[in-house]
């Protein structure tokens, strides 16, 4: 990844260098600026979700929301791990929130959780690798956000769109994981 990105970075210099020298010193310095205005922009909304995200668990809201999502994740995952389940519900709902961000370390303790050590994916890793990259956003915070800092004038007229194009996404997801899961499981036995 660090070889596409310095290729990326190399290329981009030497285009502007081609095309016009002058400019290369200044847009260096007013894209880290814009970067860096962004990040602080962003470092709000994420401190305010990620604080409810800590409330959630701290309160044991956690347990609550795991054991409302368990007929879900036990349908999906097949899982019999309490544990487990919480990170999932946890990693969904931040998820839904449009924090991918904040999803992230529940994600990653929830897919520890689910390896088996065989070095292969599991069919339950595979799932939760598809609802986190299509997960279903109740509340696109981080795009909102950006519509904020880029200065719309009404960031959130998205919610709906987003909620119609991350419902199907996460439909067409699940539904083609569960046929490959199907398929695989046929060609197995045909062995």
């Amino acid at each position: 990844m660090n070889t596409i990105w310095f290729i990326m970075i190399v290329g981009s210099i030497c285009f502007l260098l081609w095309s016009d020298p002058s400019l290369v010193l200044s847009s260096m310095i007013d894209a880290a600026g814009e970067a860096f205005t962004l990040c602080i922009e962003l470092c709000a909304v994420y401190a305010v979700w990620l604080g409810i995200l800590e409330i959630v668990e701290v309160s044991g809201l956690g347990q609550k929301l795991a054991k409302a999502l368990h007929p879900l994740i036990k349908k999906l995952f097949k899982i019999d791990d309490p544990e487990t389940e919480k990170m999932i519900a946890l990693n969904m709902s931040a998820n839904m929130l449009g924090l991918g961000n904040a999803a992230t370390p529940m994600g990653i303790k929830a897919m520890k959780r689910l390896d088996d050590g065989s070095g292969v994916a599991t069919p339950a890793m595979i799932m939760l690798i598809v609802l986190n990259a299509t997960s279903i956003q109740l509340l696109p915070s981080t795009v909102i956000g950006l519509r904020a800092s880029a200065g719309s004038t009404s960031p959130s007229d998205i919610i709906f769109p987003t909620i119609i194009a991350t419902f199907c996404t996460c439909a067409l997801g699940i539904s083609l994981v569960k046929l490959c899961q199907k398929l695989f499981k046929k060609r197995g036995a045909k062995k």
